[in-house]
């Protein structure tokens, strides 16, 4: 997609000419990749502000991705050095950059002070995050890709329940490999992020990781789980009961589905972060569960299975239109058990779009 990623470099550069800075060295392989489509484990990127042409950029990587980066990068002047970084930062500085930005939340206090001796005539100014604020909102084709990791997700998990995946006798770790086999034998990329499968007690753990824990019958099990699609990444919790659900059980498992569905109501452009967040909050609050629900509310997701914006008493902003969230309240009894319910949705003009559509009604296997 060169267009596409023109694109992206060309509103970077919006940003660049508002900061006063010459040009940008891109050194998060995150953001790189956003900007260009290369998928290697080694690149930079240096982005004119202006130049001898309306997207004067350079990509570095070295040369065991030359020929991948001929292919995935075919629109941009290529260099190849194993220190993509010190490359750019010495052309930078060749091509009389008197300001380069840098992405001063990736690189350290020893990797700045080695980039000013390539380039010792030329300023740094920081870029904070701002190839991070371009990819807040999504484009039709990122978001088709969450909704096709979303459906990954989906169906995997539907097939397991219906191949009587989810049963006494089995551990954790069976459930969390049976799950994420689903979703590579559906086509799925990989998995989002290691997957979480809790059962009995260990539900109460957030973000518990899976053991030899053999499920039992009462026990509620909490799955965290996700697919990447094209570097995308899907997220979703849902929690089971096996056998028929205890009253408390189901108590809480009733509470944690009306503030999740709170949190998904309170989503609207413009919305503060921490006004959605307290939507679902204070919802557990009022029913006396406000210290069991110990985490925020959500996060965006994209390339990166948590990114900006979050949703969280301690988050800042509003929603903007077209940004993938998570909204994932929950309660956690330490001892006994607890429910997550999350969902991944995007911020839409008209009302959020759901992605995770597998049902939010209690199951009891």
């Amino acid at each position: 997609m060169p267009a596409t990623h023109a694109a992206r470099r060309a509103r970077l550069r919006e940003r660049l000419r508002a900061a006063d800075l010459d040009a940008a060295l891109v050194s998060n392989l995150v953001n790189v990749r956003y900007l260009t489509g290369f998928t290697g484990s080694n690149a930079a990127l240096l982005v004119f502000a202006d130049g001898a042409t309306s997207d004067h950029a350079v990509f570095c990587t070295d040369g065991r991705y030359d020929t991948q980066s001929a292919t995935q990068v075919p629109d941009l002047e290529r260099v190849l050095s194993r220190a993509c970084d010190l490359a750019l930062t010495a052309r930078a500085g060749t091509d009389g950059v008197r300001r380069l930005g840098y992405e001063s939340h990736h690189v350290t206090v020893d990797g700045l002070k080695a980039l000013r001796e390539q380039a010792p005539e030329a300023g740094f100014g920081t870029l904070a995050r701002a190839v991070e604020a371009l990819r807040l909102t999504k484009d039709d084709t990122e978001i088709a890709l969450l909704r096709q990791a979303c459906a990954y997700a989906d169906t995997a998990l539907a097939e397991m329940i219906a191949a009587g995946g989810i049963r006494p006798g089995r551990t954790e770790k069976d459930v969390a490999r049976d799950l994420e086999n689903r979703m590579l034998d559906l086509g799925a990329d990989a998995r989002s992020f290691e997957t979480i499968v809790a059962a009995g007690a260990n539900s109460a753990i957030p973000h518990h990781r899976p053991t030899n824990a053999v499920l039992a019958a009462g026990d509620l099990v909490k799955l965290d789980f996700g697919a990447e699609c094209g570097g995308y990444h899907s997220d979703m919790t849902r929690t089971l009961v096996l056998g028929e659900p205890a009253a408390w059980q189901r108590e809480v498992y009733d509470l944690v589905a009306t503030a999740q569905r709170a949190g998904r109501e309170a989503l609207a452009v413009g919305a503060d972060v921490v006004a959605v967040d307290a939507a679902a909050r204070s919802v557990i609050a009022a029913a006396g569960y406000g210290p069991q629900f110990s985490h925020g509310l959500g996060h965006g997701v994209g390339l990166e299975i948590h990114e900006a914006p979050t949703l969280s008493a301690l988050g800042a902003g509003t929603l903007a239109g077209l940004t993938p969230v998570t909204v994932e309240p929950g309660v956690y009894l330490p001892g006994r058990g607890g429910v997550r319910i999350e969902d991944t949705l995007v911020v839409r003009d008209d009302g959020p779009e759901l992605l995770t559509l597998t049902s939010k009604d209690l199951v009891a296997l």
